[in-house]
């Protein structure tokens, strides 16, 4: 059969994500934080940019009385052409300048509020203290073990090995090698690393580089005088007694009474089964809330949080000089492009505040009796619902509520907290998942200690309160809200 090359046209639609669109919908998935962070870096990178001066400041007042209201406008209100926005008189500016000391103005704030405590000025830069002066990182485990080991190894072989033996401790303080591998990685020998570690062993925190559970109590026993006590005995021998909460197995294999078998419980209650947590980074994560609902009255009132949120306006100066003939045309092309890109940029985050706005309103018509009663009645809720209300892809719907945050009158939450799987009743309408969970957690938190429900009991307590759910459901949800099983709740007396 004979190819040839030919040309041929065919008509087809696609879908381009343009810049623009693609910004837009970058913007949308922001959180407070994060969009204050592209503003800033927007602004950097766009002339046409600036930030609109607080409403009681000085150069806020000059303004007002010299108002444009072109210039006023937000992109949202009007799209303006290159020359409206060039109409700015000069003589508005020089006016500015002669009713305001600028230089004095700025000076107040370039110059050191107090010298009195000797801390330097803006004047002598080199005589006042950085930031970073003032900070300090948390000392990790890591740092505070080889600090201590430096004035405790024998020599740089037997420094070297413990360094290497600290290298391998995990987060919760437990060697995470064997003594072979310590070996091999070292070129000593087993008997070296071993004589090595026991010394390691002794550093602070006290159970720091054990190699299992019980040695790690152990060696927090012996550092308390308690090596040969009735603790030390179940922690080297009876140890599964223990985890099973078997009192009297423990009883009979110690051959003691039931008081001090209890007493060497306590002992080992007070002791620390992972001692390397004590120095782990675990600092809280706050979050900023981009969404407030107040109750007024009977009613709830939505207001978007735009506290620290830069407030933008383009530049008068550029904007003059977009409409200078005798400015070259390339300079003209250039701030031709970015005022484009300003105006787009201060449209899409006014069309961001109100897509937020709109989608948290329609969550809480659908959520109301969440506001008024708590937990318990959160109702069933799937992206399509909100999307088909206000006629929203089901995608943007999930930007909007992704890492957003929402302070209630019940607490603060993720929008996507809200938006629930539901769990189906024997008669009426179906709950979500969430207050299932919540009936399970008040369930288990008023059981007898000495005798916790199991799973299928909380089953019936639920089937009782006309949920239809299974066993299996109750035990995911049990280790969602990490609830151990009957067993280990279980308290020994």
């Amino acid at each position: 059969m004979a190819m040839e090359l030919s040309i041929s046209q065919k008509q087809s639609q696609v879908m381009i994500m343009t810049p623009q669109l693609q910004q837009a919908i970058k913007l949308l998935q922001l959180n407070q934080v994060e969009l204050t962070e592209e503003i800033n870096q927007e602004m950097m990178e766009n002339p046409i940019l600036e930030l609109t001066p607080p409403a009681d400041s000085a150069e806020a007042a000059a303004e007002a009385s010299l108002s444009d209201p072109l210039y006023d406008q937000t992109p949202e209100a009007t799209t303006p052409t290159l020359d409206q926005f060039a109409e700015v008189a000069g003589e508005r500016e020089e006016k500015i300048r002669e009713e305001f000391d600028w230089e004095n103005y700025l000076g107040e704030y370039s110059s050191s509020p107090s010298t009195s405590l000797g801390m330097g000025s803006m004047e002598n830069p080199e005589e006042t203290p950085s930031f970073e002066t003032f900070m300090a990182s948390k000392t990790s485990l890591t740092e505070h073990l080889t600090w201590q080991w430096r004035f405790v190894a024998l020599d740089l072989n037997d420094f070297r090995i413990g360094e290497t033996i600290i290298g391998n401790l995990n987060e919760d303080g437990y060697l995470a090698a064997s003594i072979e591998e310590i070996a091999q990685m070292t070129g000593s020998t087993p008997s070296q690393c071993e004589d090595t570690l026991s010394r390691i062993q002794e550093l602070d925190p006290a159970g720091i580089a054990a190699r299992d559970l019980s040695e790690c109590l152990q060696l927090q026993l012996n550092r308390l005088g308690l090596g040969d006590s009735i603790a030390s005995t179940i922690c080297r021998r009876h140890l599964k007694l223990l985890e099973k909460k078997d009192l009297l197995g423990l009883c009979k294999a110690l051959q003691c009474e039931k008081d001090l078998v209890t007493a060497a419980i306590d002992s080992l209650r007070s002791l620390d089964p992972k001692p390397g947590r004590a120095y782990a980074n675990n600092d809280p994560i706050y979050v900023t809330p981009d969404v407030y609902i107040t109750k007024v009255g009977d009613d709830y009132v939505i207001s978007l949080n735009e506290d620290g949120l830069p407030k933008l306006r383009f530049n008068k100066a550029y904007r003059r000089m977009l409409n200078d003939k005798s400015a070259p045309e390339e300079t003209r092309k250039y701030l031709n492009e970015k005022l484009k890109g300003a105006a787009f940029l201060i449209r899409s985050i006014h069309q961001r505040q109100k897509t937020i706005f709109r989608v948290t309103e329609c969550i809480f018509t659908f959520q109301r009796d969440f506001l008024d009663k708590g937990v318990e009645y959160l109702k069933p809720l799937v992206l399509r619902d909100v999307a088909d209300v206000l006629g929203f892809h089901e995608s943007t719907i999930s930007r909007v509520t992704t890492n957003k945050y929402v302070d209630t009158p019940r607490g603060v939450f993720e929008l996507k907290y809200f938006f629930d799987s539901p769990i189906s009743r024997f008669q009426g309408d179906s709950l979500s998942s969430e207050s299932v969970k919540n009936r399970i957690k008040q369930i288990i938190s008023g059981e007898d200690p000495k005798k916790p429900l199991s799973d299928q009991r909380i089953v019936e307590i639920l089937h009782g309160s006309n949920i239809n759910i299974a066993r299996r459901t109750v035990a995911k949800y049990r280790e969602i809200l990490g609830v151990g099983s009957s067993a280990e709740r279980r308290q020994m007396y």
